[in-house]
């Protein structure tokens, strides 16, 4: 489990590591898919780390299979996320600035599933999702997605 250090420009102390996540609304776009973390508890969206060789889309199509069992595709940029005041501090002692690019995707096959990253999955409206343990600015991602602007967010 990580550590979540917060202070002015805390980042700093860390290296930038690349994500990124997605929304992935149920049929009839009234609820997202969320997933809960086998690490710390907290309910998130599908994302993870981009790793070298792959391109960002092919990233969080990635991820979403660990994460769901569920084959996506990216459909839009929603917003660009990365708060120079929070570290995340990993227990091998690695520090990391998350700068996470966040998606718009749907599902295109599969079952919802878990996997060892994940305890549980679920849709839900925003109102729902408002009232659950939340990692980071998760909930914020939901938000922007939703608000359906068209140039990406950038915070």
């Amino acid at each position: 489990m990580a550590n979540i250090l917060v202070g002015e420009r805390i980042g700093k102390e860390g290296k930038i590591r690349l994500g990124c996540s997605a929304v992935i609304f149920d049929a009839g776009r009234e609820k997202v898919l969320l997933t809960r973390r086998s690490d710390n508890g907290l309910w998130c969206l599908p994302g993870g780390a981009v790793d070298p060789g792959e391109s960002v889309e092919e990233a969080c199509v990635r991820e979403v299979w660990e994460e769901t069992r569920l084959r996506a595709r990216v459909l839009r940029m929603v917003g660009v996320y990365s708060d120079p005041n929070r570290l995340v501090v990993y227990k091998d002692g690695n520090k990391v600035q998350t700068v996470a690019l966040h998606f718009e995707a749907e599902v295109l096959g599969g079952e919802p599933g878990l996997s060892n990253e994940t305890t549980d999955w679920g849709y839900f409206s925003l109102e729902q999702a408002a009232t659950l343990e939340m990692l980071g600015n998760h909930l914020q991602r939901i938000q922007d997605t939703v608000a359906g602007q068209v140039a990406a967010f950038i915070r």
